[in-house]
């Protein structure tokens, strides 16, 4: 268990520390971006805030919410999406399918057919 302002700071220097993290809304909100900054970008980052009670649904979406800053552009970028779905279809146990999906994320960054904008 860490205080925020520490964890920021891992989060900024020893950013391959970290797998999963656990926080309140409004710290998870902020780690969820920075984490994505870090590595270079929010624009590709998925999200997933997740219930484990699963008494309430859990929300899957991308990092960068709808963006509308970049509507009517043809710069948006469709793999935070797609990555979130991805990770929902993990989280229904639809493993075979999520690996599926992550696959052709993968085969599309390293073919370079990414929209270059958003990394």
């Amino acid at each position: 268990q860490y205080h925020i302002d520490i964890l920021t700071a891992r989060f900024v220097t020893s950013p391959d520390w970290f797998d999963v993290v656990v926080g309140s809304n409004l710290f998870g909100d902020i780690l969820s971006d920075l984490g994505p900054a870090v590595a270079g970008s929010i624009g590709v980052a998925a999200s997933a805030n997740i219930n484990p009670e699963r008494d309430y649904p859990s929300m899957f979406e991308p990092v960068h919410g709808s963006a509308p800053d970049i509507f009517g552009r043809g710069i948006a970028n469709p793999i935070a999406q797609i990555w979130s779905a991805a990770l929902m279809l993990d989280h229904f146990g639809e493993r075979e399918a999520s690996a599926a999906v992550i696959g052709a994320i993968a085969g599309t960054a390293e073919a370079g057919k990414a929209i270059a904008a958003a990394i």
